[in-house]
């Protein structure tokens, strides 16, 4: 990792050219630190993102009995590309039977655009399916840490389950009225 450069300590009585000699070069340490900075908090942001998908894969298909699903099968990061059709797209946590598939997007802080970002997923999941043959259902849901109250309503809506944590513990909120299929 880059160290973080300070700023040099300039004299008082210096002409225009050497305020603007200054004024660069404090010009690129603060870029270099920016960078730093980013890449920093990009790394600290993945992490967050690895350890809420952590806290979820463990237990998701047992919680997915209690409304009748059984999935014996729960995979993370798992990339579609289909450079012929132009489809590529990941899944957080893919939880798979025979009959039924459903897509979770797992985020620390959930929002309405990635609500929707799910929505788009699911779309491209379905046309990926028909393409090869697929004939399963699919189905949504999404998770996060922090979750403001108008997005997990939101969510529900969509006809997507919920999973929110409480703790070391999560729960599952069923959509409002049915699931949506895609």
């Amino acid at each position: 990792m880059a160290e973080v450069q300070t700023l040099p300590n300039y004299p008082k009585d210096i002409d225009f050219q050497q305020v603007w000699a200054a004024l660069q070069e404090t010009k690129q340490i603060l870029r270099e630190n920016a960078v730093d900075f980013n890449n920093r908090l990009g790394a600290l942001t993945n992490l967050f993102g690895d350890l809420t998908e952590a806290m979820v894969a463990p237990k998701i298909c047992e919680k997915f009995e209690e409304f009748g699903f059984i999935f014996p099968r729960a995979n993370q990061n798992i990339r579609f590309n289909d450079r012929v059709n132009n489809i590529s797209f990941e899944v957080d946590i893919l939880l798979e039977n025979g009959d039924k598939a459903m897509l979770v997007e797992v985020k620390t802080k959930l929002t309405i655009e990635r609500v929707n970002k799910n929505i788009e997923r699911l779309e491209k999941m379905r046309q990926y399916a028909d393409l090869h043959g697929d004939k399963r259902v699919f189905l949504g849901a999404v998770a996060g840490i922090v979750v403001p109250d108008e997005v997990r309503d939101y969510a529900l809506n969509q006809g997507f389950y919920f999973i929110q944590y409480a703790g070391e513990n999560f729960y599952i909120t069923p959509p409002d009225g049915k699931p949506k299929e895609w």
